[in-house]
């Protein structure tokens, strides 16, 4: 297994999940809610940079590896279901929005992992609708972390529960993409 900065922004990504699980958790009885809210997104946010950061850096510094492709989006796919839940039992959103979402990204990964075992992977390598949909989700569950008014008279909720309707509509559209791409490569057309 190699170890490189990539590598290491991951592992901190995986390890930065147990502390944001904790901290959300602290609201009320060692943080006040608005500053457990405000920890809990500022974690998130560190993560969604690191997700963005370990694969910039591992092209630009010719540090990719087949473990770091292992272990990248599991690390993004663990933090994103970690918040979700939490945002559902909190009822900040609605568990069908995080079932659509958490649904898809394991159907993905068990596709990409077939994929790969057929030597057929860059098929269904992340795509710009792939792109798009980690950048609704991450805004979503940003907005509902936080929860305290940004905009005077604007629901923080309601915007983020709005993006997560985008996030929800995106992920389904991606993973239709995917599987007609998986298709077009078994059918040879």
């Amino acid at each position: 297994m190699p170890f490189n900065l990539p590598i290491f922004l991951t592992w901190l990504r995986v390890g930065l999940i147990p502390v944001f699980v904790i901290v959300f958790y602290l609201s009320g009885s060692v943080l006040t809610p608005r500053s457990a809210n405000l920890v809990a997104a500022l974690i998130f946010a560190v993560a969604s940079v690191t997700d963005w950061l370990d694969g910039y850096l591992a092209r630009r510094l010719g540090q990719t590896s087949s473990f770091g492709a292992f272990l990248d989006p599991v690390a993004d796919k663990l933090i994103v279901a970690a918040a979700l839940i939490l945002l559902v039992a909190e009822g900040r959103t609605y568990a069908w929005l995080a079932m659509i979402i958490i649904g898809r990204e394991i159907a993905i990964s068990a596709l990409r992992e077939w994929m790969a075992e057929m030597g057929k992977r860059k098929s269904v390598a992340v795509a710009t609708i792939g792109k798009l949909k980690t950048s609704a989700q991450m805004a979503a569950i940003l907005l509902l972390l936080f929860a305290e008014p940004l905009i005077p008279g604007v629901s923080t909720l309601v915007l983020g529960n709005a993006f997560m309707v985008v996030a929800a509509i995106l992920t389904l559209w991606s993973m239709v993409y995917y599987l007609r791409m998986a298709v077009h490569e078994f059918s040879g057309k």
